[in-house]
């Protein structure tokens, strides 16, 4: 499973009144682990940002005169999100912005080099109803840093996003057990179970670093929301509290 988490940077809210993508980054996730893998552009608009743009990604004219043009990155751009799923924070927005560039170059609409465009605004609004839901705000909830986040940065929000995001879909994966139907009558396919000697088991027990990390996961779950049922089997300390 191959994930892009993206976001862009542009002149100004509007894509009707002329505005252009400044910034674009994606950041790849595979079986929902980071590979490292990523990709940014800065990019020349050709024209300059709307002044309350300007003072949320600090991206000036002067520094991107000398940046390529969309048209100049569209096709690594597309050899890099084919075929994966696409997730961003109110995609509707970048995707306007996206189809609106592509457009202009005779390259059609990004949902064509895609598999599917996922809203992880829309998920996290309907998992945490009537609360805040912005990038900053689910940071704070699932513990995410983002501390160093003084200006909105394409690739620095698309790392922050795919944290929440795997944060947000955690959960523990199905386990599924193949079975054959066929010779499951009576008398068929029976395993017959002998007599098993346990004390060949060899037990292996966690170290201090690996009880520190299981720790820390399951006060990440309690964050989530809930508390981790693990907490209920936990071993007792000497005070009648959770080990």
């Amino acid at each position: 499973m191959r994930q892009i988490v993206f976001d862009t940077e542009t002149t100004g809210l509007r894509v009707e009144d002329g505005n252009r993508i400044i910034e674009i980054g994606c950041v790849e996730l595979v079986n929902r682990a980071l590979t490292g893998k990523n990709l940014h552009f800065y990019l020349n608009p050709d024209r300059d940002s709307e002044e309350g743009a300007l003072a949320v990604h600090g991206l000036t004219s002067d520094f991107l005169s000398d940046k390529p043009r969309f048209a100049d990155v569209a096709e690594e751009f597309l050899a890099f999100i084919q075929g994966a799923e696409l997730i961003a924070h109110n995609a509707s927005f970048d995707v306007k912005f996206f189809n609106a560039e592509l457009e202009k170059i005779g390259l059609g609409q990004i949902s064509q080099y895609c598999d599917s465009i996922t809203d992880s605004l829309l998920h996290a609004r309907a998992m945490f109803p009537g609360k805040r839901n912005s990038l900053d705000a689910l940071c704070d909830r699932f513990g995410i840093s983002n501390a160093h986040r003084t200006l909105h940065g394409a690739l620095l929000d698309s790392e922050l996003l795919a944290e929440v995001w795997l944060a947000m879909t955690r959960g523990q994966d199905a386990l599924l057990i193949d079975t054959d139907d066929a010779g499951s009558g009576p008398g068929q396919g029976a395993v017959a179970l002998g007599a098993f000697d346990a004390s060949v088991l060899q037990v292996i027990v966690a170290d201090a670093d690996e009880l520190a990390a299981h720790a820390a996961y399951l006060k990440d779950l309690d964050k989530a929301g809930g508390k981790a049922v693990w907490r209920a089997h936990e071993p007792l300390t000497p005070g009648g509290e959770a080990a």
